[in-house]
Parts: C-alpha cells; structure tokens; sequence
C-alpha cells in the first residue's frame, strides 16, 4: 500500500509539474484566446481610430469581430459595439461625427450609421445580400457599396407541372457560365456585382450600375460627390480575360457610365486627391504570366493623361492613400516583411516601418493592412514574431506608437519559440535564399532537435518574421522549425517571382528547400535522423513533390495538395486563371508538362511514410486530388493515412478548433515516425 501511495504521489507530482510547465508553453486551447486586430480606420482629424477586435469562440468555434475606439493621444480603449454579432467595414464619415459600418444586428448584413457624440445607432438599409466596398460621398449625403445583384437561372427543359401534394426531387441545376463554382461558397448562384447608393440619414438603396459584368473593389468619389470611380470587365468573354479590368466613372444621378481607361492589363484601386485634380490608381500588365508587379499610376482629371510613376521600382505597390495633394501612403512587401512608405507624385519612396503584421494567424504569411488620410499619422496593424496585431500609429518621421496590447494577457508568461533569419545559396544554381527557423522554448544549442521544414502556398506568397500559431505549437513540442521563401515567391521582385514560371513544382525549388535543410543541419544543433517536412495548399505541392524526389524525410504531412495537374485545373475552381498564367498551353495539348509538374507523377519514388489532409468540400485543391495521392501511396503499401475534415473549404483552419485540428493531428503523425 505504501509503496503503491508513493508511486501515485510521484505520478501526482510529475504530471503538476507537466501541467506547469505546459502552461508556460504555446499550448492546442491558446488559439481559443488569440486575438487580432484588422481594419483600422482613423478618424479625418487624426485623433482617434476605430478598428475592428477579432476573437474566437471556444463555444461556437468561431469568429468575433467587434467594433473598438482608440484615443491617439491618450491611448484611451473602449469598446463601440462589443456582443454576439459581427461587424466590419468600419468607416468614418468626412467630418468625422458618424461611423457607417456593416453588422448582423438585425440579423441579417445591413449598413448602419453611429453617431459618435450622441452615441446612438440607425439601421440604413434592408439588403438581401451582402455588402462591399463601403464608401462615404465627400459632402457626407451619401454610402456607396457593392452587392450582388441575383440573375435568373438557366434553364433547358420544360417540367411537366407537379400536382398538387406531390413530392418530387428538387429540380436540376443548369449551369452554363465558365466561372460556376468558388471555393467556400459552392456553385455560383446567377447574378452580378453591382454599385449602389444609398442616402447617409435614410433612405433607399439605389443601382448605379448595370449590365452582365461585375463592378466591385475600391469605390473612389469625385470631389462634387457627382461621380463614382471603380474597376470592372465591361466587355465580351469577360470570364476568360482574368487579367484585364478598366476603370469606369458612373453618374450617381443618371447612371451614366465613362470608360476611362483602356490600356492592356489591369487598373484598379482608384483614390482622389483631396483637391479631386488627380486620379491615383496601380495597374497590372496583361502578360500571361503567373507574377506581375502593381504599378501606381496618376490621372489628370481634367484631361485624362496618366503618367506611372517609380515605373522602375520592383516590387508591388498596393493601397494607394492620399496624405497631401503632391504624396501618398503605399504598402509594399519587401523581403519577407510589410512596409508602410510614402511616394510623392514625383515617384520618390520613403520608408516608415516595416512592422505592418499579424492578421494570419495560422502560418507567418506577410499579412497587414494600414490607414492614411490628411491628418498626418497613418494607423496600422502592429505585429511581430511573437504577437499577432495590435493597433498602432506611425508619424510621418517613421516613429511608431504602439496602441494595443491585445494577446499580453496570454502571451506575456509563456515562453515562445525564437525566430531567428538564415540565408543561404539553392545547390540548383546558387541563387540566394532567405528563411527562418523557430527554436523550442529553453533552446540549447548543445543539443539535437528534430527539424521540420514547413512550406509556404501560393506559391506566389511569401512568409516571413511573423506570428504563426501552427508553428509555435511545434516547437513547443520541442521541433526546430524552418521555412523559406523559395524562388517564386512575393516580395523579391519579379525576376525572383519569375524564376517558378512553368515549374509549379519541380526539382528546382526543392532544391531552395533541401539546401536550407542541409544550411540547417550545418547550425549543429538538427538531428540528421529526425527531419521531418510539410505544407498546404502550394506547399502541399512542393512537400508532395519533395518526397518523390528524396527518402531523408522521417515523415510527411502533405495537406490540401494538387497531385496531378491534368485534373486539378479541370475540376478545381482557379482553372480560368491559372491555365493560362501557370502553364504554356491546355492540358490536352501539353500533358507530358502537366505530368511532370505533377506529384502523381513521381509517386512511384515515395516511400516516406505521409499524412494526407484536406477538408471535404475544398474547391481550390479538391478531395479528389488528395484520394488519388492515397490510394497510389496504398496500393504501394507506403503508410499513408487521409484525414478529411467534415465541411472545411480550402482555408481548412478557418474555424478554431480546425487549426488545432491540423496542428495536433500532424504533431501525432510527426511523433509515430520520430527516431
């Protein structure tokens, strides 16, 4: 009996002394507490900033998104609209007394208005389908939005009518556009974007726009409050023409419609100066290919001459803001990180900070968003390596104030893992490669740690020195976590962007990722016995693919990949766009490429034991792709598990509990195979 007391006192005390030290770590349930901030909208006097606090749900497993103040100068935080509905859209009227916002507060998506000193709130609208691009009119009288607008549906035959009482299937569905389905919604229900009004003290909606096309994005007011810029594909096989879009204006009074622009490519993004002379707007060129850089571009309204300006700037300028009548506040990535810069009309780029971050928490994707306007500072999502985003200022110096703290209660007494940068040269040609790694919490550098590569999608994305919830989890469990931004991706210019064109995967980015494993290994702290790799999306590609190519790989997790090309873009949701940027033709008139870019195609290498995972109604990557790999991989007798993930669409750790899903079920997998 004592001895059986004592060895229960001994169990007792391990297992509290666990308990401890597993709350000092990144533990499955701290994903319920993180919270981030996203956008952030400063008020026209500069004074104070409204953004929107998203949480989660342990109960519902899912997303709050409230409403929150924020005093610049006293750093005073309340909460504007705080309960079990959602907000977003937050947006502040021109003299800064009203903010229009969209919320479920009725229970279905409508816009409303907050009168900020009276602290009251009126419902505008009685919408049927949900809203975008909320804008107010420079005289304050108006909101302008995007919607869909519902079509008729296509039919072929004409039913024998139903008697009455009668039970029948429900009736088929006729689909006959090219775009038909979208990842995350399912089929495309018939109907258009279309540009609406509304007025700001009540009223009725009113359509602007019409025709079969879509008008949507960034709505852009004339000074008179008389005309409304935005981008859209007014003409023939418009499906078709993925990279093309032109910039229109529309009377608000009579729906007339101008067409602005019609060079080849893209322009969109349009935004005033405040003196209403000039039109800033970026563009894309129309060349098929799968990267091209966002230029920012300036119109003279009076006669419609456009000048672009820093044509020889590589990288890709995005959200133009205007903070005078002769500069603007831009973002672009550059190396891994988000910068926030200003740009004069004259095309000179001064740099403010490079902290923009932490609005995707799963994985450390550059990620961010900032607000500028005539006030002077610029607001911005704070984040770094070890936090997602808080709200922040930074002046026109680049001196950045920090606003929030929104995760200190959860982070600030855990030990986090380290980010620390490498760089090294790809054995395939030498070209130099940027990553990083993660070090477990009390890292020794003494010791041996299993490795995990982990490989970013896009591909055209890029990762970088940023929060990443799945990431920290594994190296709580005491992996070294390494990735890179191999070639192909963002932030390094097109040429680097330009070097995957055609090659979606292949030996040569492999080789990015097989050299940073060996620059790893040669740090003397990574256990050759014990490396591990893994990656969704594109990354499911590459990690698919690397282990067709390599054994050194104790195990895989290969999650939301494309196994054979020949029938992803066939059966996927993106094949409209990528055919003809990713690729030198058809399928069937170039299936010895699709083959080779393809995993299946080299599955008869593989003999690393793999974890497959996708959601089951993934439109992007579907099922059907991961079902191939795996029952190939079975038929080979290599162990192979699938685990599908019941509603999950592409963003497969959308929900919660479904990225505790991933993390927990690939760290299992992990563990089995470990040495």
């Amino acid at each position: 009996m004592k001895n059986h007391l004592k060895a229960l006192l001994v169990a007792t005390t391990a297992l509290s002394s666990y308990n401890v030290l597993a709350a000092d770590t990144f533990q499955p349930e701290d994903i319920f507490s993180l919270e981030y901030a996203s956008q952030p909208r400063l008020s026209p006097d500069g004074q104070s900033i409204v953004y929107v606090r998203n949480s989660n749900d342990i109960m519902t497993d899912g997303n709050n998104r409230d409403l929150w103040m924020l005093n610049v100068k006293t750093g005073q935080h309340m909460p504007l609209f705080s309960d079990e509905k959602q907000y977003s859209q937050p947006r502040w009227s021109p003299d800064g007394s009203k903010i229009a916002f969209v919320s479920n507060l009725s229970g279905s998506w409508q816009i409303h208005v907050h009168y900020v000193a009276e602290n009251r709130t009126a419902m505008l609208s009685q919408l049927q389908s949900g809203v975008s691009s909320l804008t107010w009119s420079p005289d304050g009288k108006w909101l302008a939005f995007s919607k869909k607008v519902e079509a008729k549906s296509p039919t072929l035959a004409s039913m024998p009518k139903k008697p009455k009482g009668a039970k029948w299937s429900k009736p088929a569905i006729v689909i006959d556009k090219a775009y038909y389905q979208a990842d995350g919604s399912g089929l495309v229900k018939p109907g258009y974007s279309h540009i609406f009004v509304i007025p700001t003290d009540g009223g009725t909606e009113r359509q602007i726009t019409s025709g079969d096309y879509h008008h949507r994005g960034t709505l852009a007011w004339t000074k008179d409050s008389k005309h409304i810029v935005f981008s859209a594909k007014r003409f023939e096989d418009w499906e078709y023409k993925t990279l093309e879009g032109d910039l229109y204006s529309v009377a608000v009074k009579d729906g007339n419609l101008t067409q602005l622009t019609k060079t080849p490519g893209n322009e969109f993004s349009p935004s005033f100066s405040n003196d209403g002379e000039t039109l800033a707007f970026l563009s894309t060129s129309g060349e098929l290919n799968p990267y091209r850089n966002a230029k920012l571009n300036l119109m003279d309204w009076d006669n419609k001459k456009v000048e672009m300006i820093a044509k020889d700037f590589d990288r890709s300028i995005s959200n133009p803001q205007w903070i005078s009548d002769r500069s603007l506040a831009i973002s672009y990535d550059d190396f891994g990180k988000r910068k926030v810069a200003t740009i004069s009309t004259k095309g000179k780029i001064k740099d403010l900070t490079d902290a923009v971050s932490g609005t995707s928490l799963g994985r450390p994707y550059i990620s961010g968003e900032f607000h500028a306007n005539l006030s002077g500072n610029i607001t911005f999502t704070y984040g770094s390596a070890n936090r997602p985003a808080d709200v922040a200022i930074v002046s026109p110096k680049g001196v950045v104030k920090p606003l929030t703290q929104l995760n200190e209660d959860l982070l600030a007494h855990k030990s986090l893992g380290e980010v620390h940068e490498i760089n090294y040269k790809s054995s395939f040609d030498g070209e130099n490669i940027q990553g990083w790694y993660i070090t477990p919490p009390n890292f020794d550098p003494k010791k041996k740690y299993p490795l995990i590569l982990e490989i970013h999608g896009g591909p055209h994305l890029a990762y970088g020195p940023h929060f990443s919830a799945e990431m920290q989890r594994y190296a709580a469990q005491g992996y070294v976590v390494f990735y890179d931004n191999h070639r192909g991706s963002s932030s390094y210019g097109e040429r680097f962007a330009m070097l995957l064109k055609y090659k979606y995967s292949s030996k040569e980015d492999f080789a990015d990722h097989n050299s940073g494993v060996d620059a790893m290994i040669g740090q003397g702290f990574i256990d050759e016995n014990n490396l591990f790799v893994a990656g969704g999306s594109a990354g499911g590609i590459a990690s698919a693919y690397a282990i067709g190519l390599t054994d050194r790989f104790s195990a895989a997790a290969v999650v939301k990949p494309v196994i054979n090309w020949l029938s992803k873009v066939l059966t996927a949701d993106s094949g409209l766009s990528q055919i003809p940027t990713q690729f030198p033709g058809m399928p069937w008139d170039h299936v010895e490429h699709y083959w080779q870019r393809s995993p299946m195609s080299l599955v008869g290498n593989v003999k690393t034991p793999t974890l497959l995972m996708t959601g089951e109604e993934d439109l992007r990557t579907p099922m059907s792709e991961t079902e191939q790999f795996y029952q190939a991989l079975k038929l080979r007798k290599v162990d192979t598990v699938l685990v599908k993930i019941p509603g999950a669409y592409h963003g497969i750790a959308g929900k919660p509990s479904r990225m505790v899903t991933k993390i927990e079920h690939t760290i299992a997998w992990f563990e089995k195979y470990k040495k």
